[in-house]
């Protein structure tokens, strides 16, 4: 009789503040990284991997309560689609950090650049996390930037590879350019997903206009 329960009395959901604390996960994942391209160092790769850490925790709550919830405040496809594309950005911004420590690279200037770039991003879509339920027009806002971040992110990132595969000196370069292509894709992969998840909250704005 539990379920009934729940169905005819649902409790209070804590969505939006799940959501807002992912959209702070996000924010710390960035910051995190751009910690270590200024200066590489395995603590700051260690605290890199506890945000990512905390904040694939905060997703398996937030999907653990869409289990047990009957009425959500938005439909529950749009929350964990939302969610999912934080994390993976949240993921993404990660995996630069490891590769970077694993391949022992040399941050680039560009990998900064376009680091600065995911910051604005993440906290856009921070901001468009925490107006979602309340301003959801306002939240639209913030998604329309964080798309406009996404094409600088992308001109940032073709122009890298460019520079990156303009003159190979020796086989030695080269391995260092191929590694530093795979750092700058998990970037632009990041951005690709800041793109999703403001796809998803423009979205949610079209449904409630």
């Amino acid at each position: 009789m539990n379920w009934l329960k729940r169905f005819i009395s649902p409790p209070q959901s804590n969505f939006p503040e799940l959501l807002v604390q992912h959209g702070e996960y996000a924010v710390a994942s960035v910051e995190a990284l751009l910690d270590y391209l200024k200066k590489p160092g395995t603590k700051r790769s260690v605290q890199a991997r506890k945000t990512e850490k905390h904040a694939d925790e905060i997703q398996r709550i937030l999907i653990h309560e869409l289990e047990d919830t009957f009425v959500t405040p938005i439909d529950r496809e749009d929350i964990f689609a939302l969610s999912r594309a934080i994390d993976n950005f949240i993921d993404y911004v990660y995996d630069t950090v490891a590769e970077l420590e694993i391949f022992e690279l040399t941050p680039s200037e560009a990998m900064k650049t376009i680091a600065d770039l995911l910051l604005e991003m993440a906290n856009e879509l921070h901001l468009a996390v925490q107006r979602l339920f309340d301003h959801p027009r306002v939240a639209n806002d913030h998604a329309r930037r964080i798309k406009g971040i996404e094409n600088r992110v992308e001109t940032a990132y073709r122009h890298s590879i460019v520079d990156l595969f303009s003159g190979p000196e020796d086989s030695a370069h080269i391995m260092e350019m191929l590694k530093s292509r795979e750092v700058l894709r998990h970037m632009s992969n990041a951005s690709d997903q800041g793109d999703q998840a403001a796809d998803i909250i423009l979205d949610i704005g079209i449904k409630w206009s």
